[in-house]
C-alpha cells in the first residue's frame, strides 16, 4: 500500500465537535490510515492510499455529514478564499438581519408586554431569524442528527427550535394555561437573540481566527504571481508563475521578487534574502550563485536558470511546514478533541435531567421554569471556546515563530520545548562560523608539491566541510592535476586514498594510528601547538610517512556567547559536542562559555550522549546542522537544525532555524513558554465559563435568591467566551521575544 499524506481545507465546520465529526469520519473511510481536523485553521491532513481511497471518496465521506472537503490542490488557496469570503460576508448578512429584527422583538418582550398584539408581532419577527437567518444551525443539526452525531448547531437548534414552538403554543392557545390558572409566557426573544448572539460571536470568531494565520499569509505574499521568461530567441514574455518549468531562463528586474529557486546564469546584482535567512546584509549575486524564491532583488539585474519550481522551493517548504505545523495537534489537543466529542451528548443530558427536576420539584410554574432552564443550559454550554482553547493559540505561537526566522514543524514540539532542561550543541556550524580556513599548511615531504597536489585529489571527492576549506586554499595555486584511487571513507577519522602504489591518509590522529603512522615528538608538539589555538589539525600520511599537518580554524559566531549565557540563565544545562580534537574543543568551548564538553564523538555517541541525559530525567533539545547530526536530532525530545544545514538535518528536526544566529534558540523556547502560558489560560477559561455557567443556567441559585439566568444573557456569554479565547491568543502576537 503506496501512502500520501495531504492537507485539504475543510469547509462548513462551525465548532470543535465539528473537527470532531470531520476527523472520525475520515479516519474510518476505507484507504485512510490516519487522519487529523484542525478548527482553528480549517484544514485536515489525511495520510491515505490514492487507490483505495481516491480524494473524492474522502470528499463524498466529508460530505455525507453536512461539510465540505476541498480536494482542487491546484486551486485550493483560491477555492478556499473564495469560500471563506462568501461565508463571512453570507454570516455577517445574517448576523445584521437578525439583530435588526430581534432587537424590536427584545423590546416589546421587556418593556410593551401588554401591547395589543404583542405576542403575534413578536412571533412574525421572530420566525424569520430563527428558520430563515438561523436555518445553518438547524440543517446542520439534522445532518449530524442522520449520523447519530451532535454538535454546538445541535445546541443552538434544540434550544431556540423548543422556546420557539413553546411560545407559539402559548400565543395560539394561551386558554390551556389560563384554564389551569397559569399565565403564558413567551420566549420569542430568547430565541431570537440567541440566534443573533451567536451569529455575532461566529462572525467575531472568524474575524479573530483571520488573524491568527498573518504570518503564514505574509509568507505566501513572498510568492509573485507573474515572471518575466526569457525565450530562446531572446524575446520577453510575463507568464504566470505556477507555469514556470525547470530549467526555464526568467529575468529579475531591480525590485522585484525572485519567482523560482535557481542558479544565476547572466548578470550580477545584491540580493535581501532576509526574509528566508534572517541575514540583514543583501548578498552578493553573480553567474553561479543559487537565488530563492521570494528574496528582493536590489537594484541590478541578472537571469537565472530554474531549477526547484512550484512546491519544490525553499520557500513553498517553509510555507508548507509553517501549514503543516498550524495544523498539527499538541498532546494536550488530543484530550481536548475527546471532550469535545462526548460534550455535547452530555449537555443534552444535563438539559433533560434540568428539565425533569424542575418539573418534580419546580412548583407551580413548573413546566415554565423547566423549559426556560433547559433552554438555557443547552444555549450557554457550547464547545467551541474549548475546541478552539489549543489550536489558535498553536496557530498564533507558529506564525509569530515564522516571523522570527523560527520554522515550527509540530504543536508537540513547540508544546515541549518550554520544559527543556538540557541543550546540545553541535559545534561545527552551530556554534562556530561553519565556514573553515586554513591557516597553516607544514610541510614535511620530500616532494612537497605532489603532497598538495595528491592532498587536493583527495579533498576534491570529499564531503566534508574542512575538505572543502582544504580545496579553497590549495586551488588558489597552480598545481597538476593528478588522479588517485577511490576515496574511501573511515567514519569519524577521514578518508583513505592510494596513488604510485602508496596508501594515502587524510584526516585526524587515529586515522594515523590506525594507519600504522609515527608521529614524532616534534610533530606532537606542533600538532598541541596548533591545537591549543583553537584550531583544528588535518594530517596527510602515506603509508608510514606524515606529509603534512594543516591547521584550520572556525570562528566563533558573534551571537553564540550571547546565546549560551542566555541559556544558562534559564537554568538550562549547554553541552557541546563536537568530532573535533580536545584541545581544539576546549578552545572553542572556553570561548563561548560552555563549561560542559565532548571531543573526538562518533555520529553514533552524539545519540548515546543524548539518551543519556534522557536517562537521567533531563528534557534534552539538540542543535545541529549536519548529517551526522541527525541521528542525535531523532534521539532528542526538542530536535533544531540550522537552517542553512543539510537537508537530512532539517527532514529529521522539528525545529528549524533559518538564519545562523544562535540567539534565536533562547527566542524559541520563550516562545514555547508564551505559548503553553496562553494554551492554560485558554483552557482555564473555557472548563471555567462551562464549569461555571452551565450549573447557574440550570437553575441552582433559584433556591438561594430566586435567579434564574435569561436564555439571551447566556446566548452572549456563550458568544463571548469564544470571542474571549481567540482574542486571548492573539495577545501572543504581541509578546515580545528575547
Amino acid at each position: 500500500m503506496s501512502l500520501v499524506k495531504e492537507t485539504f481545507p475543510v469547509l462548513e465546520m462551525t465548532c470543535a465537535a465539528c473537527a470532531v465529526s470531520v476527523e472520525s469520519m475520515l479516519k474510518s473511510a476505507k484507504g485512510v490510515k490516519d487522519a487529523g481536523v484542525n478548527f482553528a485553521s480549517q484544514t485536515a491532513w489525511v495520510e491515505y492510499d490514492p487507490i483505495q481511497a481516491p480524494r473524492t471518496s474522502l470528499q463524498q465521506t466529508v460530505r455525507s455529514i453536512g461539510y465540505d472537503l476541498v480536494i482542487d490542490t491546484e486551486n485550493s488557496k483560491a477555492i478556499t478564499a473564495t469560500a471563506q469570503q462568501q461565508h463571512y460576508h453570507n454570516l455577517r448578512r445574517r448576523t445584521v438581519w437578525a439583530g435588526a429584527l430581534s432587537l424590536p422583538v427584545v423590546i416589546i418582550g421587556m418593556f410593551w408586554m401588554d401591547l395589543p398584539y404583542a405576542n403575534w408581532i413578536m412571533m412574525a419577527l421572530s420566525t424569520p431569524v430563527v428558520f430563515y437567518f438561523g436555518r445553518n444551525f438547524f440543517v446542520n443539526a439534522w445532518k449530524q442528527a442522520r449520523n447519530g452525531r451532535a454538535n454546538m448547531d445541535t445546541l443552538v437548534a434544540l434550544s431556540t427550535g423548543v422556546a420557539w414552538v413553546f411560545s407559539v403554543f402559548n400565543t395560539i392557545y394561551p386558554e390551556f394555561w389560563h384554564a389551569r390558572g397559569i399565565h403564558p409566557h413567551v420566549y420569542f426573544e430568547a430565541a431570537a437573540v440567541v440566534i443573533a448572539f451567536i451569529s455575532l460571536g461566529k462572525l467575531l470568531e472568524e474575524k479573530a481566527k483571520a488573524g491568527t494565520s498573518a504570518a503564514l499569509k505574509k509568507l505566501i505574499g513572498l510568492q509573485p504571481d507573474t515572471v518575466t521568461i526569457v525565450h530562446q530567441d531572446g524575446a520577453y514574455e510575463d507568464i504566470p508563475v505556477v507555469q514556470v518549468k525547470v530549467d526555464d531562463i526568467l529575468l529579475v528586474k531591480p525590485g522585484e521578487k525572485v519567482p523560482v529557486d535557481g542558479m544565476v546564469s547572466e548578470g550580477a546584482s545584491y540580493v535581501d534574502e532576509s526574509m528566508i535567512t534572517g541575514e540583514p546584509v543583501a548578498v552578493l549575486k553573480a553567474t553561479g550563485a543559487r537565488v530563492f524564491a521570494g528574496t528582493i532583488n536590489q537594484k541590478g539585474s541578472f537571469r537565472f536558470r530554474a531549477d526547484k519550481v512550484g512546491g519544490d522551493t525553499v520557500l513553498a517548504q517553509i510555507i508548507k511546514m509553517v501549514q503543516e505545523a498550524q495544523g498539527s495537534k499538541a498532546p494536550v489537543q488530543k484530550l481536548v478533541d475527546k471532550i469535545a466529542g462526548i460534550f455535547v451528548p452530555v449537555v443534552i443530558g444535563i438539559a433533560l435531567l434540568t428539565f425533569a427536576a424542575w418539573m418534580i420539584w419546580g412548583g407551580e410554574n413548573a413546566f415554565t421554569h423547566a423549559l426556560l432552564t433547559a433552554v438555557t443550559v443547552l444555549v450557554i454550554a457550547c464547545p467551541c471556546a474549548l475546541g478552539l482553547a489549543t489550536p489558535t493559540a498553536i496557530m498564533v505561537g507558529v506564525g509569530k515563530g515564522a516571523e522570527n526566522h523560527i520554522l515550527i514543524r509540530d504543536a508537540e514540539s513547540l508544546e515541549l520545548a518550554h520544559k527543556v532542561t538540557a541543550i546540545v550543541l553541535d559545534k561545527t556550524g552551530t556554534i562556530t562560523e561553519g565556514k573553515p580556513e586554513v591557516t597553516d599548511l607544514i610541510l614535511t615531504s620530500r616532494e612537497p608539491d605532489q603532497a598538495k597536489a595528491i592532498l587536493l585529489a583527495i579533498e576534491q571527492q570529499s564531503e566534508h566541510p574542512l575538505a572543502a576549506a582544504v580545496v579553497e586554499y590549495l586551488g588558489k595555486e597552480n598545481l597538476p592535476a593528478i588522479t588517485v584511487g577511490a576515496v574511501e571513507s573511515v567514519t569519524g577519522k577521514g578518508v583513505r586514498s592510494t596513488y604510485a602504489g602508496k596508501t594515502w591518509g587524510v584526516g585526524n590522529l587515529a586515522l594515523l594510528q590506525e594507519l600504522g603512522v609515527p608521529v614524532s615528538a616534534a610533530q606532537q608538539a606542533q600538532l598541541t601547538a596548533l591545537q591549543q589555538q583553537a584550531k583544528t589539525v588535518v594530517l596527510l600520511s602515506a603509508d608510514k610517512s606524515l606529509e603534512a599537518i594543516i591547521a584550520i580554524t572556525d570562528k566563533v559566531k558573534a551571537g553564540s556567547v550571547a546565546a549560551v549565557r542566555s541559556l544558562q540563565d534559564q537554568g538550562i544545562s549547554v553541552y557541546m559536542l563536537t568530532g573535533d580534537n580536545q584541545h581544539t574543543a576546549a578552545a572553542v568551548a572556553r570561548e563561548a562559555g560552555i563549561r560542559q564538553f565532548r571531543a573526538e564523538v562518533l555520529p553514533s555517541d552524539k545519540a548515546a550522549f543524548v539518551a543519556q541525559l534522557q536517562h537521567k530525567g533531563d528534557i534534552v533539545a539538540m542543535v545541529g546542522d549536519g548529517i551526522n547530526d541527525s541521528q542525535a536530532l531523532a534521539q532528542a525530545d526538542v530536535s533544531i537544525a540550522m537552517g542553512k544545514g543539510s537537508d537530512i538535518a532539517m527532514d529529521v528536526a522539528k525545529m528549524t532555524l533559518i538564519t545562523s544566529d544562535l540567539n534565536t534558540i533562547p527566542r524559541a523556547l520563550t516562545l514555547s513558554r508564551h505559548t503553553v502560558q496562553t494554551i492554560r489560560q485558554n483552557l482555564f477559561w473555557a472548563f471555567i465559563y462551562n464549569l461555571v455557567g452551565i450549573p447557574i443556567a440550570a437553575g441552582v441559585l433559584y433556591p438561594f435568591n430566586g435567579f434564574l439566568l435569561d436564555p439571551m444573557i447566556a446566548g452572549a456569554a456563550m458568544a463571548l467566551s469564544s470571542v474571549s479565547v481567540v482574542t486571548n491568543s492573539l495577545r501572543l502576537k504581541w509578546r515580545r521575544l528575547p
